[in-house]
Order: C-alpha cells, then structure tokens, then sequence
C-alpha cells in the first residue's frame, strides 16, 4: 500500500542520513547543507558519494588485513617490507612496526654447542641448543646427549661437562622437539649451517637469515664483505657488548640472543634486499615436508660430500 512504501522510504532515508552523519564526523563526507541550499543535482552528487564512501571504507580494511595475514609466506613478509618503503613517508620504524605485527612469533634466533665423538673425538654431535624468539626471550635450551660416546667435551668453547650430561635427554628426542619450534619460522643464527648440521637437517634457504653471511652487518661494522667475520666481533663492533668471554666456554643462550640482536639492526634493509632477490613463490602449505623430521633421519637425505666430510 501507499502507506507501507512511504514508511519504507522513511526508514531507507533514516539509515541514509545515519551513514551521512557518520561519514560526517570521520571527515569523509562534506558537512549536510540545509534544504534549498543545494539542487537536486548536488544532492544526487553527494549521495553518490556517500554510497562509494561507504563502500571505499571497508575495502580499505580488507586491503590491510590481507596483508597481515598470519598465512603469508616468508617471502611476502620480505616484499612487504618492499612496499611500505617504496610508500611516501615510509620510515624504517614505520616498516618494523608493520614487521612485528605481520609475523610476531616468525622469528626465531638458534644456537649451538657441539661435543668431539667418534675418531680422535674430530666428528662433531650436538651437546646444547638454545632457542630465542624475535625479543630475546628463551623458547628453548636443553642439553643433548650425543649418539656416540664423547671423546672431547670441548668446554673451552663449547661449556660442555660430563656433569651436563646426567641429566641430557637423547639426541633423537631433542631434535624433534627443535625441529617442531623451527617448522614454517624464520630462523636467525651465525654461521647457522653448522647448527644445522648438528641437527642433521636443512632449513629452506629463503627462511634462513645468516648473521655471518649478512653484507649489511659486515658494511656497519666497517668489514670487507667477502671477510669471514665472527659473532663476537660483529658484537663488539655493533652491539658494543662483549660475549664468549674467559675460558668457561661459550653460552649458546648469550650467542643466539646476540644474532638476533644483529638481525634486528639491519632487518629493514636485509628484508628489502631479499624482496627484490627471491622468486616469487606460492604460500607455505599447512604441513611443511621441508621441516618435516622424519624425513631427515636417514642418510639418504644428505648429501654425498656433507656425509664424506663428518667421517
């Protein structure tokens, strides 16, 4: 009926004019003129405006959310960071800030202390692992024990004793419980192939971030690029702080806090580099086979010359 449409259109327009006043107050939308100060033509501009208004708003929210989404690949974080510095007034603090919260638990800095076994106690076994997250906070510190007996503790720069071992749980049992931290993580670490090795497992590449290897840690610190730098001088240089000092040994705790330290410096730059490096890729699937442990106990997945060099 008559009565029912005009009803209809009221309650249209309330819901039209409550948009209006929102839009209003946000300062997206000029301030409501009074009846007869503006024609029709106007009017219709300004509905206009207020209906793309209030579609432009929540477009703008999905655009912002989908890039901070918890299931983007590494890589894109890297091209994030891309996008933000190529944007005006695009500070390094404004790009550390959208890092933190794009991927706040991604981050994870590794140490390693390794004991002698086997011949002359010259092949190297897993003792001690310690893991960070992006603030320096402990995730992870245990003591291992090796799959063959210990030859050389190595405590001069490993802090390894016999005492540490009464209560060391089995390397098979710690690997899985590392491998389960590091899975679809972003990890930090100097000379982190050792750590690696120890753990008798590889880290995609494009996840891995090598204090050692880093020509911005390098160029800061006033070094060549092709020197071979060790984690306590890029430390003293950088950081200004001394570690792996006396003859206790070294503290894998202290180590892997420091690369993530030195991480952070030059995170900004690192990331922007390695956006324009890597091949675009798919997302990370759920389940990850590259850190996936099981498939890295056996010796058919290392390679020929890494298995040669640890006989």
């Amino acid at each position: 009926s008559p009565q029912a449409r005009s009803k209809k259109r009221s309650r249209k327009h309330q819901r039209f004019m409550a948009r209006r006043a929102v839009l209003e107050q946000k300062g997206l939308l000029s301030p409501h003129r009074q009846p007869g100060s503006q024609s029709p033509e106007v009017g219709l501009e300004a509905h206009t405006e207020l209906t793309e208004s209030c579609d432009r708003v929540p477009k703008a929210k999905q655009t912002v959310s989908s890039s901070l989404s918890p299931s983007a690949s590494p890589d894109s974080i890297a091209r994030h960071h891309s996008v933000l510095l190529s944007q005006g007034n695009g500070s390094s603090g404004r790009v550390r800030t959208s890092s933190l919260v794009l991927r706040p638990g991604k981050y994870v800095a590794i140490d390693c202390e390794m004991v002698g076994t086997g011949p002359q106690g010259k092949l190297s076994e897993l003792a001690r692992c310690s893991v960070v997250n992006y603030e320096g906070d402990v995730i992870y510190d245990k003591y291992v024990r090796p799959e063959l007996p210990i030859v050389d503790y190595r405590t001069r720069w490993s802090g390894i004793t016999k005492q540490h071992m009464k209560n060391a749980i089995p390397f098979k049992a710690a690997q899985a419980e590392i491998l389960k931290i590091l899975k679809d993580k972003i990890v930090v670490g100097h000379a982190i192939h050792n750590d690696f090795q120890a753990l008798k497992y590889f880290h995609p590449k494009d996840r891995t971030r090598d204090t050692s290897q880093s020509p911005a840690l390098k160029k800061r610190a006033g070094l060549p690029i092709k020197a071979n730098v060790s984690l306590k001088n890029l430390a003293r240089h950088l950081l200004h702080k001394k570690i792996q000092e006396g003859c206790k040994g070294h503290s894998s705790v202290e180590d892997a806090q420091t690369a993530m330290e030195l991480y952070r410096l030059v995170e900004v730059q690192w990331e922007k580099q390695l956006a324009h490096s890597l091949p675009p890729r798919a997302p990370s699937p759920v389940t990850d086979p590259a850190a996936d442990s099981s498939q890295y106990l056996d010796d058919q997945y290392w390679p020929t010359e890494v298995m040669a060099s640890s006989l």
